[in-house]
């Protein structure tokens, strides 16, 4: 048993038994979290083409936070969420590079949950760590249904998925499941409902849709593609926000039946900005009259929707709330809401704003909101790396600054006529990265714990390695035999014995020959390529290991005497002289020095 598991049992403990008594009265929570779905990518928000007439009606019954703000990518917006602390303070500030994976030490919002009596469930994408101590299970939900990764068919991910018929983790459990992905996580979330009715439960319903790769049913895309280059970048796009929207009307239809839906907090909102519903030359798509998209520091890149209701809760009637509110103020929010005790050893960066959801007020403290974002594993602290929100101010880069009333495009830098609010934005930040430093999850990667009795074996992928280049990220990528330097893990080892270290070029659900190809493999979905590496060399604990490779094996196997602590394994394939990160690498404990 780790120790984490058992400080975030003694904190938890007598909350649980707290809060038990009163379980019946607290409400259901549901929060519903698209992927790549940008403010101007749903209809009630003004777009022209999209039908979201399910998304639509919930919008007139919700309260709408206006001018919500998130990160720009995928896992920052995600471990902020769970956390209630910004993407520098809890570990996860990309989507790769080792820094895609919160602190083994955060606790979540789902440890909360659990902690103050409720049963919780997520249902679609993490992508805040695949191993222990940072899976869904050891974060705090009691039933976690997911892909891994960034993706479904990302490396990373079990081989061969493809959105339809995939095989996913149920509780860590590869699982073979019928149907579109997107219906899959909405319907097991309504399974989970009819089996949790006896007391309160938390669910997290995260999509990895309308992230790409774009796939889709016909039916849903076939609307749009005649507005492809015309008025639109994808009907694919589209279509997978139209299954999303009528799987969103499944929900509602279920929660007014089984008599859940007046006492439930549900909230539909998005990730970051759009990817492939707007162009980047703004030609093509809808944005809200925002500047910017998915990866960038403008408005679009991060502000999106945000609704929620509650009608037991007198969350409901379809007003506008013009607050600046974030990412990292969920938590704090939603613990107000349902009455949830937080621990005193639990550190938030945002904001409570329950009370300007209920009219008790309708303003927050004066703050600004941190839009630290690299796709790096050093930490965003470059100011040219970053968007401040502060009022209608919008300091972008450190220099240029926009009143985004005013310039909804951000095309008028007036910073030299306010140099006193850009002087005062940076040094809020200077204040907020002091305190910062000091965090250990600034300066510590996060790890992937090896010999925990809840996971016999970890697998390390390129696509979570640290290093120098772009990386890689696709099944296809692998399947072509893309070449990237990043070859360095950080592990940390449980206890002294042997260790069995297996790199591979393919991983074990799909086995091939590390100079060939997979014989079951979905030959008419990628193009294969052989590579042939002569050698494996791994390095950890001051170690060096080499061995040659025939050709014809399936893995190259290290059995290595490892010590407890923190470290990092490098590993890479060598090729003509040229060094190359591993693919696919496994790890398992042995057995225990004699």
């Amino acid at each position: 048993m780790s120790k984490h598991f058992l400080v975030v049992i003694s904190v938890f403990f007598c909350l649980a038994l707290s809060s038990f008594a009163q379980n019946n009265e607290k409400p259901n929570v549901i929060l519903i979290l698209t992927d790549d779905q940008g403010i101007g990518d749903i209809g009630c928000h003004g777009n022209p083409w999209i039908q979201t007439p399910n998304l639509d009606k919930f919008y007139k019954q919700s309260v709408r936070m206006t001018d919500f703000h998130v990160s720009p990518v995928c896992t920052p917006t995600r471990g902020a969420i769970m956390t209630g602390r910004y993407p520098i303070n809890n570990g996860a500030w990309a989507t790769y590079k080792g820094r895609d994976a919160i602190s083994g030490n955060a606790i979540t919002m789902a440890d909360i949950f659990k902690a103050n009596g409720y049963t919780t469930g997520i249902f679609g994408k993490w992508h805040l760590g695949d191993n222990y101590p940072v899976r869904p299970t050891d974060k705090g939900f009691d039933v976690a249904i997911h892909h891994k990764a960034g993706g479904v068919g990302e490396l990373s991910d079990y081989w061969g998925n493809t959105y339809f018929d995939d095989t996913y983790y149920v509780n860590n459990v590869p699982q073979q499941f019928e149907g579109y992905c997107t219906d899959i996580w909405f319907a097991e979330a309504m399974k989970f409902m009819d089996n949790n009715k006896d007391k309160p439960f938390f669910i997290y319903l995260p999509t990895n849709a309308p992230h790409g790769p774009l796939y889709v049913a016909e039916k849903y895309a076939e609307s749009y593609k005649h507005l492809v280059g015309k008025d639109i970048v994808s009907a694919e796009f589209y279509g997978m926000i139209a299954n999303i929207d009528e799987n969103f009307g499944k929900l509602e239809k279920y929660l007014k039946k089984s008599k859940l839906a007046d006492n439930t907090i549900l909230i539909f909102m998005t990730d970051n900005g759009t990817q492939d519903g707007y162009s980047a030359d703004g030609k093509l798509g809808y944005n809200h009259g925002f500047r910017g998209k998915k990866s960038g520091f403008h408005e679009g890149s991060h502000r999106v929707p945000f609704f929620i209701r509650w009608k037991d809760g007198k969350i409901k009637g379809g007003f506008d709330i013009g607050e600046e509110t974030a990412h990292v103020d969920i938590l704090p929010t939603l613990a107000s809401l349902c009455g949830l005790e937080i621990p005193k050893s639990k550190k938030l960066d945002g904001l409570d704003f329950s009370e300007l959801l209920t009219k008790q007020k309708n303003a927050l403290e004066d703050r600004s909101i941190f839009v630290h974002f690299r796709q790096d594993w050093r930490p965003p602290t470059d100011v040219n790396r970053a968007s401040f929100i502060k009022d209608d101010w919008r300091l972008v880069h450190g220099k240029k600054l926009y009143n985004i009333e005013k310039d909804r495009m951000q095309q008028n830098n007036v910073a030299s006529q306010y140099p006193e609010v850009v002087k005062a934005i940076l040094e809020e930040n200077s204040e907020f990265l002091e305190v910062t430093k000091a965090n250990a999850e600034y300066s510590e990667f996060p790890v992937s714990v090896v010999g925990n009795e809840t996971q016999e074996e970890i697998k390390l992928t390129i696509q979570h390695a640290i290093g120098e280049s772009a990386g890689i990220w696709k099944a296809e990528h692998v399947c072509a035999g893309k070449r990237s330097l990043n070859d360095t893990h950080a592990i940390e080892i449980e206890k002294d014995g042997l260790y069995q270290i297996e790199c591979r070029r393919w991983p074990k659900e799909c086995p091939g020959a590390i100079w060939g190809i997979p014989e079951d493999n979905p030959k008419n979905f990628y193009t294969y390529e052989v590579i042939k590496p002569e050698m494996v060399r791994i390095q950890i604990e001051n170690q060096i290991h080499e061995k040659t490779i025939s050709g014809d094996e399936e893995a190259v196997v290290f059995n290595v005497n490892l010590t407890k602590g923190k470290t990092f394994l490098v590993n890479n394939f060598i090729e003509n002289k040229e060094t190359y990160g591993v693919y696919y690498t496994y790890i398992k404990y042995l057995e225990t020095n004699n």
